[in-house]
């Protein structure tokens, strides 16, 4: 929602005032505790005069960046400062421009002991609400922005400073923070970053909501580009987080991502569907996988798909290899399969499927885990998974690209080290594939290695 001030035209200046708000996901119940019966008292009482409660006011803290009012306690507002300009360094550092200005947050803890009049309407209406919105006044001569002032008003739970100080620092840096979709995603991104941490963080309602749900289409999450309208519900800001998360941390499309977020703060003349619009089956189809598989820890780059691999049927008699990295989600294996078509592969080498886990062969360990297993993709579908091993035949289950991987769970594929070399050929052509040996190839490689 927009609002606009008037100022004398003598100024030939324009001051132009909105406002984004942010829905806040409700904190989980708390279980009631055992009620508990007080002791009666006795016959003779002792008049105790109870002690003098200083009252609570709001005050000021501030730091680099931020200018605070609220009413936390002084450790309270200094640990959100250091949380606020530890985000800021990252966010900055991301869109390649430094903050400009100080920030001013109003941050709510107890409403009561904020004075008549002291918070801004729209933004004590929010608070009241449970959220936070953030209000930016932009200076602007003729169509480009001069100066630009923007105020946080925020509850304190639930990570809503961050996620309005996103808005406030793209607020008054760039003097717009970019259609919907956009904007609350990545302020939902900004309040979850770490340094040098690329794993899914966020809060357990997100993850059960998401993983519960039937998945919001693109088009859906994509189609509202107005910049003014938000705080519609904390489920569509779920999906814009994920489709951002996804975006982002995805080497199969991070710097066309960061190049069109750039355009639209700069007010460039960009899309999504200039920028995707060739990948756009790609994209659809791991952002399902994605959604379908979240869970805290689960780390995008490492189960990004390999786009670029060329798929075949095996010659006669002429296996295809690929290696597969135990630290990595689906491969592609190189070969295209036909459906009932039996195939004999080979596993040769040494993983593990934790970090403190022994090495073993693709047989993996008696639970399944690091076992070698397969997925067929046809026209972007999957069949159900099906287990392999270190050695032996395989019927095809239906036609499409064969994608191989180490068994284990999505969230915690950082910890695995190793790799095997797999070859597979088609089992009525030539001689059979020699067994692996039980021993690596080369020595076990990292994770890092891995990527």
């Amino acid at each position: 929602m927009r609002r606009f001030r008037a100022i004398p035209c003598f100024l030939l200046l324009a001051w132009q005032t909105f406002g984004m708000a942010t829905a806040t996901l409700a904190a989980p119940p708390s279980k009631k505790k055992d009620a508990v019966e007080l002791p009666k008292p006795s016959d003779v009482s002792v008049a105790v005069p109870a002690p003098k409660t200083p009252i609570r006011k709001p005050a000021d803290f501030k730091s680099p960046h931020f200018l605070l009012h609220t009413d936390l306690t002084a450790k309270e507002g200094h640990d959100l400062l250091g949380r606020l300009e530890l985000m800021l360094g990252l966010i900055s550092k991301y869109w390649g421009h430094p903050p400009v200005g100080i920030i001013e947050c109003f941050v709510v803890k107890d409403l009561n002991v904020w004075p008549a009049g002291s918070l801004d309407p729209a933004g004590l209406a929010k608070i009241e609400q449970g959220a936070g919105v953030t209000q930016v006044e932009t200076l602007t001569r003729g169509n480009k922005t001069v100066a630009a002032k923007a105020v946080v008003y925020a509850v304190a739970e639930h990570g809503t400073p961050q996620h309005e100080a996103v808005h406030a620092y793209c607020g008054q840096t760039f003097g717009r923070t970019g259609p919907l979709w956009y904007s609350e995603g990545m302020a939902e991104m900004g309040q979850f970053w770490r340094p040098n941490d690329a794993s899914v963080h966020c809060h357990p309602a997100i993850i059960d909501y998401i993983r519960s749900t039937r998945a919001k289409p693109l088009s859906e999450i994509l189609s509202d580009r107005s910049p003014g309208r938000t705080g519609d519900s904390w489920q569509n800001y779920a999906w814009r987080w994920a489709l951002c998360h996804l975006l982002e941390n995805n080497p199969n499309y991070s710097s066309r991502f960061r190049a069109l977020g750039l355009g639209f703060l700069t007010d460039q003349k960009v899309s999504f569907a200039d920028s995707f619009g060739a990948m756009a089956n790609e994209i659809a189809f791991e952002y399902r996988f994605f959604v379908r598989h979240l869970e805290d820890g689960y780390r995008v780059d490492l189960c990004s798909w390999d786009w670029r691999r060329k798929f075949k049927p095996p010659s006669a008699g002429t296996p295809i290899s690929a290696r597969i990295a135990a630290a990595r989600g689906w491969q592609p294996s190189g070969v295209t399969v036909a459906a009932d078509q039996k195939y004999d592969y080979s596993a040769s080498g040494l993983w593990r499927a934790s970090k403190d886990a022994p090495d073993t062969t693709a047989d993996g360990s008696p639970d399944g885990s690091g076992r070698l297993e397969g997925v067929i993709m046809k026209d972007f579908f999957l069949s159900e998974p099906f287990a392999l091993g270190a050695y032996g035949t395989f019927t095809a289950p239906s036609e499409g690209q064969l994608y191989l991987r180490c068994h284990d769970q999505w969230n915690s594929l950082a910890e695995n080290h190793g790799s095997m070399i797999v070859k597979i050929k088609n089992a009525e052509q030539g001689t059979p594939l020699p067994r692996p040996m039980r021993t690596a190839e080369e020595p076990v490689r990292t994770a890092t290695d891995a990527q």
